[in-house]
């Protein structure tokens, strides 16, 4: 299991040296995620993905919850409707599997539109022009890596670690 830890850094110089000591320190590339405004200079960062910085997730659930929820109650509406013709728990299984289909495929198509509430307290920090570091270390190191950024940078302010990592983001 891992933690991720949130720095604000304030340029990218800074930015690109904290990526190359945690490479050093062995947190792979994959764990490490930059965010700043648009246009910035992200040249030798890592930058977050649009599962970092979108609800893509979190909305891709929703929807499967609510599509497969409205699916099953249609289902169970059309068994009556059209009982004798074919089993009932094969209409309300099919129907609820089409709409948990179809929820989760609306439902991300807006959440990949819209930006992740985990990061909307950063928005005034990046739009002045700093640099979101998210890390994501093992539940082990996490102390290790927080002393070794304060201790390398000091121009850095930790923001705060959030207890579970995302699965997928």
């Amino acid at each position: 299991m891992r933690k991720r830890i949130y720095w604000l850094l304030p340029d990218q110089g800074s930015a690109v040296k904290t990526m190359n000591e945690l490479l050093l320190a062995r947190i792979g590339e994959p764990h490490i995620h930059f965010v700043a405004r648009e246009g910035a200079d992200m040249s030798g960062l890592h930058a977050a993905n649009v599962l970092q910085t979108s609800d893509l997730v979190e909305a891709a659930q929703t929807g499967l919850l609510l599509g497969a929820g409205l699916g099953a109650a249609l289902g169970v509406v059309g068994a009556y409707v059209l009982a004798g013709t074919a089993p009932p728990a094969l209409i309300v299984i099919a129907l609820a599997g089409i709409g948990a289909v179809l929820g989760t495929w609306s439902s991300s198509m807006i959440g990949s539109s819209t930006p992740s509430r985990r990061l909307t307290r950063f928005d005034k920090a990046i739009d002045a022009g700093q640099y979101l570091l998210m890390v994501d270390v093992p539940r082990s190191r996490v102390t290790e890596i927080e002393q070794l950024l304060e201790r390398t940078h000091p121009e850095a302010r930790f923001e705060g670690l959030e207890p579970n990592v995302p699965a997928f983001p």
